[in-house]
């Protein structure tokens, strides 16, 4: 073979493996280099896009589903489904909204108005208890996550509505003379100038990410999701894993409701409808497989950024909302694609 031949051969082999790391970093960094594009288009078609306020205005409307999909990221990891984070949401909005009006005792004769610190605490341990029964239909009960998941769904939403005969909540604010107020907080302040949605966000994803990363427990969810039988023969403690997920998702359910709820200063039954699809679509746009086993909390939150980015800006041009929702499933079609061509590539290469 002439040393012509082999150098020619060397160079093919070059510019292949650059073309294939070219690839890759756009597979990769797909939810980064999205949300760039979106903000340079919006910013060139409305001089109103490109302004901090604006960019914290819509933040604080990330924020919601942004929390969300924190919760769902960890039951995609675990290979599971939670299509009840949606009602779940507009259930803990409601039992907030039940609580700050005021808790009537007929026996006693009184009515209890609780602190906001305490309404909150009682909000998360409902969202807890919805997951929990996620959890436990799912790892001993052996009902498949969609099925359980969409059960539980049907039932929060139908409490919330027969909570409220399929009204509203109004006036959240609380009265300084009950001693509750405080509630609209978590909608209307800002640290530093950053609403606190996004603080709670940015905090919950800061824990999420570490809880990944730097714990046993992030390690188990990893492996469980990548392989529950391996890892169950490996002494990974799945079915508690696997409550411990649900009940956290549920958590944040409960949690994305009260600051929706709070930015609102009312609670309605309806709240959160078809949440959990914005959820998936943000953790499988930053990357994350439904299969289980892989998936960042920095993905997910550059997705729910693409999703509310995206969605603001064609409010902002005045795009119909019938064409947002084109928009929105053309995105999660195309983030679907390239997860299968990301994965499908290193099965191959493997």
């Amino acid at each position: 073979m002439s040393v012509t031949n082999i150098a020619e051969k060397k160079s093919v082999s070059t510019g292949q493996k650059r073309n294939t790391n070219v690839v890759r970093l756009i597979l990769e960094g797909r939810a980064f280099f999205a949300l760039i594009v979106i903000i340079a288009v919006f910013s060139f078609l409305s001089p109103y896009y490109f302004t901090m306020n604006n960019f914290l205005i819509m933040a604080s409307h990330v924020a919601i589903f942004g929390i969300l999909a924190i919760g769902m990221l960890l039951v995609i990891l675990n290979g599971g489904i939670d299509l009840s984070v949606g009602s779940t949401l507009g259930l803990a909005g409601c039992i907030a909204g039940f609580l700050m009006q005021g808790v009537t005792l007929n026996y006693f004769g009184v009515i209890l108005y609780p602190p906001v610190w305490a309404v909150v605490v009682i909000t998360c341990a409902l969202g807890a208890l919805v997951g929990a029964v996620n959890g436990v239909l799912i790892a001993y009960l052996k009902v498949p996550a969609f099925v359980a998941s969409l059960g539980v769904l049907y039932v929060a939403r139908g409490i919330a509505l027969l909570m409220t005969n399929g009204l509203t909540y109004n006036n959240l604010g609380g009265r300084p003379e009950l001693g509750n107020t405080g509630f609209d907080w978590l909608g209307f302040n800002r640290l530093g100038g950053i609403p606190i949605g996004v603080i709670v966000l940015a905090v919950l994803a800061i824990v999420c990410g570490i809880v990944l990363s730097r714990t046993a427990f992030g390690r188990w969810l990893y492996a469980s999701g990548g392989n529950e039988r391996a890892a169950d023969l490996s002494g990974v403690p799945v079915k508690r894993v696997k409550i411990v997920v649900y009940v956290l998702s549920g958590v944040c359910a409960a949690i994305a409701g009260l600051v929706l709820s709070s930015q609102l200063t009312s609670a309605g039954p309806t709240a959160g409808t078809t949440y959990e699809l914005t959820a998936i679509a943000a953790v499988v746009i930053g990357g994350a497989a439904l299969t289980g086993g892989r998936g960042t909390v920095r993905g997910t939150m550059l997705g729910a950024f693409v999703i509310g980015f995206l969605s603001d800006g064609l409010v902002i041009i005045g795009v119909s909302a019938y064409w947002q929702t084109v928009f929105t499933g053309a995105v999660i079609v195309l983030a679907v694609l390239m997860n299968s061509i990301q994965y499908g590539r290193r099965v191959k290469s493997s």
